[in-house]
C-alpha cells in the first residue's frame, strides 16, 4: 500500500530539505506522530530514530533507519515494528513560488507500507484510514513548512 502527496510552498529548498529531513519535526507536521526521537546518528545516512505515532485509535512503533540522504533532492527511511514495514521517501525539487515570483520548493512524500504476518490478511481493510493519514500529513506538512521563517 503507497500513500504518495506532493506539497509546494514558497520556501528555498534548501531550507525546506533542512526542515523534513531533521526526522525529529515530525512532531509539528505530521498529526498521527505523538513523539519521534533520535536515537543515534547525526541526522545523515545511518540515523536511527525511535517514532510513536497513533493509527486508528492505537499507538504504534516504528524504529527508522536513514537509508538515503542526498541534500536538497533526497531523503529515505526504513522504519519496522512486528506488523509493518514502512519506507518513507521524500524528493525535492526547487520551482518556482506559488505566485511565481520567487523561489518555492516542491516535495513529494511518498510512503509505502509492507504488512507482516496475520496483518496482510487485513491490510486491504486499511485503505481508506491511510487515505486519510495521507491528507493529513500533507495538510500539516504545507502548514508547517508555510510557516518556515515567519518565526512562528
Amino acid at each position: 500500500m503507497d500513500i504518495v502527496r506532493s506539497v509546494t510552498v514558497d520556501r528555498p529548498l534548501d531550507e525546506v530539505f533542512a526542515y523534513l529531513s531533521d526526522f525529529t519535526k515530525t512532531n509539528e507536521w505530521d498529526p498521527g506522530t505523538v513523539r519521534t526521537e533520535r536515537v543515534s546518528g547525526d541526522g545523515g545516512l545511518g540515523t536511527r530514530y525511535h517514532n510513536v505515532s497513533t493509527f486508528l485509535g492505537r499507538e504504534t512503533e516504528l524504529d527508522y533507519l536513514v537509508i538515503e540522504h542526498v541534500p536538497g533532492e533526497r531523503f529515505a527511511l526504513r522504519g519496522e515494528n512486528s506488523t509493518v514495514v514502512a519506507n518513507d521517501t521524500m524528493t525535492f525539487m526547487r520551482s518556482h513560488s506559488v505566485d511565481g515570483q520567487g523561489e518555492g520548493t516542491t516535495v513529494t512524500y511518498h510512503a509505502a507500507f509492507e504488512f507482516k504476518g496475520v496483518a496482510k490478511f487485513v491490510a486491504p481493510l486499511l485503505a481508506p484510514a491511510l487515505k486519510k493519514l495521507g491528507d493529513e500529513a500533507e495538510a500539516g506538512m504545507r502548514d508547517a513548512l508555510g510557516r518556515l521563517g515567519r518565526g512562528d
